[in-house]
């Protein structure tokens, strides 16, 4: 179930209701459409600020594990390390042509909408997370098997050859073995391009996609990284730590839950080629 909730007033609207778990949420100020995806393989799409256009529903092959989105594009990771495209302009208009009622209304109406593009995962393992990029001009993924890819939007083969992944999110042991983490979490920097991991490890990197490199590592946290987020103006990076299944035990352990933002210097995420 997703709600909206009025700052004014404290007051909460039920927005629709999925049949299970809602597992991300993203909003398009140019569409001006808020897009949750859910564990029951289905995308809903709602206006917020028009309450009388229906929610839609578009159903997805498999469950989203991680959507993103661009001024133009919406990026799904799903199961089976596949992704859809989605071109937004035609996403909001389908989902804007519903009929508009008056009536109360939290069931998503079923809308056919195909694709713009449909990809494999460059990673082999399962996918964890996706990020776009702020230029709109491609978009990173990571995997459980510590990790990330980045790739370009144009299907040219030129900027298809482009792409590449790279290891990360992994600790020599006491043995000198590698150890392994997912990097459950990505996300850019809205200015200087670069982008930030956060993994299994509890630590949490900065990378120039552009140059190939990683730009610096902070000090490790207390437990697994399993969000992330910079602010809108890049003056500051949310950093959200959890217990995850990192030690092999069924079940979730006990373990820190906490928010850190941080302060980022002014050039602190800024690429090494960068002026």
């Amino acid at each position: 179930m997703k709600t909206s909730l009025n700052l004014s007033d404290g007051t909460q609207t039920v927005l629709s209701s999925h049949t299970m778990s809602a597992k991300s949420l993203v909003y398009s100020p140019q569409h001006r459409i808020l897009i949750s995806g859910s564990w029951d393989s289905t995308l809903h799409i709602h206006h917020p600020s028009s309450p009388e256009i229906p929610p839609a529903s578009v159903a997805l092959p498999s469950k989203p594990f991680s959507i993103s989105l661009t001024a133009t594009k919406l990026v799904v990771a799903m199961a089976s390390r596949a992704l859809h495209i989605y071109d937004l302009a035609a996403l909001a208009a389908a989902a804007s042509s519903l009929t508009e009622t008056t009536e109360p209304i939290t069931a998503a109406t079923p809308i056919q909408i195909e694709p713009w593009q449909r990809r494999e995962g460059s990673l082999k393992f399962m996918t964890r997370a996706v990020a776009c990029m702020p230029n709109d001009a491609g978009y990173a993924s990571s995997s459980i098997e510590g990790r990330v890819a980045v790739e370009w939007f144009d299907p040219s083969a030129e900027s298809q050859a482009r792409k590449y992944a790279f290891k990360c999110h992994r600790q020599a042991n006491d043995q000198g073995i590698d150890v392994v983490y997912p990097v459950n979490a990505l996300a850019f920097h809205p200015g200087h391009g670069t982008f930030a991991s956060g993994g299994g490890d509890g630590f949490v990197a900065l990378w120039d996609g552009v140059a190939k490199r990683r730009i610096r590592q902070y000090q490790k946290y207390a437990s697994s990284v399993s969000s992330l987020s910079f602010s809108g103006d890049g003056k500051y990076l949310a950093v959200a730590i959890s217990p995850g299944f990192e030690d092999g035990s069924e079940g979730v352990g006990e373990g820190v839950v906490k928010i850190f933002v941080r302060e980022l210097g002014e050039n602190e995420a800024k690429g090494k080629g960068m002026k």
